[in-house]
């Protein structure tokens, strides 16, 4: 640049000498043209223009900046007034409707101190109010938190607004576990004397009644100072396979429990029955047939005649003492039977009581073995979790032992799904374990009616064997799977891990379920017989 301005200053001066010593000659319009395209005072006459025109413009620009910006801070300022504005009503809202809240919670909490102190008629009636007003004070306390998280400054929060203290570290928990008041368990020693044998005889039903016999039997046993004989597989169940016999005598600390393996060794084969003592006279004495006792002759046992003690009939059995049971069988033979006492009605309270009527160290005596046991504890792992109802719904040939009875307790589908439904709703269990030997069909029904909230409530039921899962494979590996006793021991064994269980009247499958609860503490307030304190609300004529 600094030689070209030179350049253009040397040019000038030229031609202003040229201009002094001669006249130059008219020029012609093309060169006219000629100088003025490029005469450099025209170039800097127009740059100056240029530069004038464009200082106008951006001090011109500068002014409509300065007020905008006025202008703009003016609007901000006004919008940030209003937003704090609003925010401060918001604020005041909150902690009003905190102070509301905080009202409607003291009114139930007065509400739920008198249910208390209350006698409903109706436990189930109490329960639920209670239940019901124990979630919306803990529903109204959760929207307290909810409200007054965003006035709260880091871990600080006012005393008067203190959630954590408001409920006094209570936990209602409406399903809860039974109370089983260990603390006042009757029992009784069971110290067998030397050579004393009582044989075990369970003829009635199926297993569910076999188990429950032999549960009589060993109080029979101990109230008569005898060692029991396990019935042989061979007129019998194979006890072994679906409960764990030895783990009785583990219990006890001592030997209370003989197989018929065992006693045949002890007796090296000459096996006879010393005392055959019926405690049931009608309708047939011991209520055993001739085709039993010719089994039990096979088995190389001999034995006298039946006597029956006293008049006494399974279909209308009597309430019996256990003194009066001592008054009757207390002999000083070596081998005794007293034939099938599973309709036996023997201090019937002492023997269903929690852990059973017998002083031992375990939660019950009679429990599956522990291959089930674990498999149990595997499906619930893989398919129910914690928090699941157990459901036994007895159907097959169930009707007409139901419709026998006065009321019946056969329910139409519909009815059982709602009585299912109320269940559910209280427990607040998202799961249902089905025992059941319904049909596909009536299952079916079942499930497309079983709906809480628009939401289907699944009804889970074993599936079949397939290798891919492993909860089962203990009973494979151990050779037990495929066996169908031990599949209704594990159907029970899951039941009474349950956390609510729903039971078939009239079923002794329900029973032993609820002596298994009882034993091992897993008994809820909530565990009921299924539509408990209602008739079928259609029940078929008889034949």
């Amino acid at each position: 640049m600094h030689n070209d301005s030179s350049s253009d200053e040397e040019d000038d001066r030229r031609n202003l000498v040229d201009q002094n010593h001669r006249k130059p000659p008219s020029p012609s319009p093309a060169a006219v043209f000629h100088v003025e395209d490029r005469s450099p005072r025209f170039f800097r006459r127009n740059f100056i223009y240029q530069k004038k025109y464009i200082v106008t413009i951006l001090a011109f620009l500068l002014v409509i900046l300065f007020f905008s910006v006025a202008n703009f801070h003016s609007v901000f300022s006004s919008s940030s007034f209003q937003f704090d504005s609003v925010t401060d009503r918001m604020k005041e809202s909150e902690l009003r409707a905190i102070n509301l809240l905080r009202r409607q919670q003291l009114g139930l909490l007065t509400a739920w101190n008198t249910t208390l102190r209350s006698n409903a008629s109706d436990p189930n009636q109490l329960e639920d109010l209670k239940s019901a007003l124990f979630k919306q004070i803990s529903l109204n306390q959760e929207i307290q938190q909810v409200l007054l998280n965003p006035h709260s400054m880091g871990n600080i929060v006012e005393p008067e607004f203190d959630l954590n203290a408001t409920l006094n570290g209570v936990v209602y928990d409406r399903c809860r576990t039974v109370d089983q008041n260990l603390s006042q368990r009757r029992t009784i020693q069971w110290n067998p004397r030397d050579g004393k044998f009582l044989l075990a005889i369970c003829v009635s039903g199926q297993m569910s009644n076999h188990l429950i016999c032999l549960e009589k039997h060993i109080f029979f046993a101990a109230l008569l100072n005898r060692a029991l004989v396990i019935p042989s597989s061979k007129v019998d169940y194979r006890y072994d396979r679906v409960v764990d016999i030895d783990r009785i005598n583990k219990c006890l600390g001592k030997k209370v429990v003989f197989s018929f393996e065992e006693f045949s060794n002890i007796k090296k084969g000459h096996m006879h029955i010393d005392k055959f003592l019926c405690y049931f006279s009608k309708p047939t004495p011991c209520y055993l047939d001739d085709e039993w006792l010719k089994k039990l002759g096979g088995l190389g046992v001999t034995m006298n005649k039946q006597e029956a003690v006293w008049d006494e009939d399974t279909r209308n059995p009597k309430n019996k003492t256990a003194q009066d049971v001592l008054g009757k069988f207390n002999y000083d033979d070596d081998v005794m039977a007293i034939g099938d006492v599973f309709y036996a009605e023997v201090e019937p309270e002492w023997v269903m009581q929690p852990g059973g009527p017998i002083a031992h160290q375990c939660k019950t005596l009679i429990e599956p073995n522990h291959l089930i046991s674990l498999t149990a504890q595997r499906f619930i792992q893989t398919f129910l979790g914690r928090n699941f109802i157990a459901l036994h719904f007895r159907r097959h040939g169930f009707l007409k032992f139901c419709n026998a009875k006065k009321p019946s307790c056969f329910y139409p589908i519909p009815q059982a799904a709602d009585c299912i439904m109320r269940v559910v709703e209280r427990a607040d269990a998202p799961i249902v374990y089905l025992s059941t030997d319904a049909a596909e069909s009536e299952t079916g029904l079942l499930q497309s009616l079983v709906v809480l909230n628009g939401r289907p409530v699944p009804l889970v039921m074993r599936p079949a064997r397939n290798s891919a899962e492993k909860w089962d494979a203990l009973l494979y590996r151990h050779g037990l799977e495929g066996d169908t006793q031990v599949e209704a021991m594990l159907d029970k064994t899951i039941c009474a891990m349950s956390s609510v269980f729903i039971g078939a009247p009239g079923s002794t499958f329900t029973e032993d379920i609820l002596r298994l609860r009882r034993g091992w503490g897993s008994a809820s307030i909530c565990d009921e017989y299924l539509c408990h304190g209602e008739e079928p609300d259609i029940v078929a004529e008889n034949e």
